[in-house]
């Protein structure tokens, strides 16, 4: 459960900025997306290999 608490004078649009940043971070809804369909192991990792090559790609292409 997340606590959030509202400083003095602070205004409502601020707390819930506040409280999305911190739910965000917590990763829930990632978590519920996740489980909301099964995926294999295997179709995992391909994901995550590619998610990985790509992000070395951009590296590689920044830096060289």
């Amino acid at each position: 459960m997340l606590i959030i608490n509202i400083k003095e004078n602070e205004s409502i649009d601020k707390a819930l900025k506040r409280f999305k940043k911190k739910f965000e971070k917590t990763g829930v809804l990632r978590e519920l997306r996740a489980r909301t369909s099964f995926e294999k192991p295997s179709v995992r990792r391909r994901g995550e290999i590619l998610r990985a090559v790509y992000r070395q790609q951009q590296f590689m292409k920044e830096n060289y």
